[in-house]
């Protein structure tokens, strides 16, 4: 697929409860996999429709690492996180376009969130080599691509970047309007 980043004004779109009442529930989503104490690493957050669900799950001994390459999108995750009085439990980031920037997470990540981004980024399979090195042992990768804009086939080669690095596929969710697989590291 070709590289297009979502334009930056279109994260206030993303942000919208109306996606709650199309079938896509944050804490419906992320409740199997997300628990207190851990530390998530989000690509591609957005303006944080998960990352403020996500802060809430981890509690205030977990941690969220929302990477974006897109300032303007950091910017609105923050707003929303101070608003709810969740930005102390947030590490928001803006690396360069061709790196997540998380050497100093490697091992470290229990769940990664890669929901609606990895389309996005310029190599999938670099995408997912960062993150499969930042989980810890038996850590666990969400990946969901919307069915709208990623084609079946698309999504097979996806898997197969993410295989490639030692992730395996464990579980198919179903999660509206997308293409979903559950990862985990050995």
């Amino acid at each position: 697929m070709p590289h297009r980043v979502c334009p930056w004004w279109i994260g206030y779109l993303l942000v919208s409860p109306i996606r709650k009442w199309l079938g896509q529930d944050p804490v419906e989503i992320l409740s199997p996999y997300v628990r207190e104490g851990i530390i998530v690493l989000e690509p591609g957050p957005g303006m944080g429709f998960f990352t403020v669900p996500l802060a809430r799950l981890v509690g205030s001994s977990g941690r969220v690492i929302a990477v974006d390459t897109q300032p303007k999108m950091i910017e609105g995750l923050k707003r929303r996180a101070a608003r709810a009085n969740l930005l102390d439990r947030i590490d928001a980031r803006v690396p360069s376009s061709d790196t997540m920037g998380i050497s100093d997470l490697q091992g470290k990540v229990d769940f990664v969130l890669a929901f609606a981004m990895v389309h996005e980024f310029p190599d999938a399979a670099k995408c997912f080599a960062e993150a499969a090195q930042a989980l810890k042992a038996g850590g666990t990768l969400l990946l969901a691509e919307p069915s709208g804009h990623v084609r079946d086939k698309d999504f097979d080669r996806e898997l197969a970047a993410t295989a490639a690095v030692g992730l395996a596929s464990t579980a198919r969710p179903a999660i509206s309007r997308s293409h979903a697989a559950v990862l985990s590291k050995d």
